[in-house]
């Protein structure tokens, strides 16, 4: 169901950033992709661009070239530390990302200093679990 004044975004998926991702304490901002375009659910202030959202896409089937590139999120470029079909985490300096793909979206985190990668990590990571076990 779209909130007409949320740009288009999910209601239901919102509350996933806002709630399971950011209210952690984790992480900072998230977004929630789908994987067949369109930014279903973004943190305030977060704001991928649409190539931004295809490089992403892309990064789970070019893993050798995210491993090579890194990958840009909201205007900023991480390099990436591991890339697979499921995972990519990425690092800028003290700060991070991390990149889930579930069955039908991407789910994207964003960690600032002093929050360390395996404490964000498995946020992401377990939301992409359920939403997988969710059939999403």
């Amino acid at each position: 169901m779209a909130d007409p004044l949320n740009k288009g975004l999910q209601v239901g998926w919102q509350a996933y950033v806002d709630t399971n991702m950011v209210g952690s304490g984790k992480i900072s901002q998230g977004a929630i992709l789908g994987q067949e375009g369109a930014i279903w659910a973004a943190s305030p202030g977060l704001s991928i661009s649409a190539g931004e959202q295809a490089s992403i896409r892309k990064a789970f089937e070019d893993t050798e070239g995210t491993l090579a590139l890194g990958l840009k999120i909201g205007g900023q470029k991480y390099f990436t530390l591991q890339a697979n079909g499921r995972s990519i985490y990425l690092k800028k300096q003290s700060d991070g990302a991390i990149v889930v793909k579930t069955t039908q979206a991407i789910l994207i985190g964003l960690y600032v200093a002093p929050i360390q990668a395996p404490e964000a990590t498995s946020i992401v990571e377990n939301l992409a679990d359920y939403l997988i076990s969710a059939g999403y």
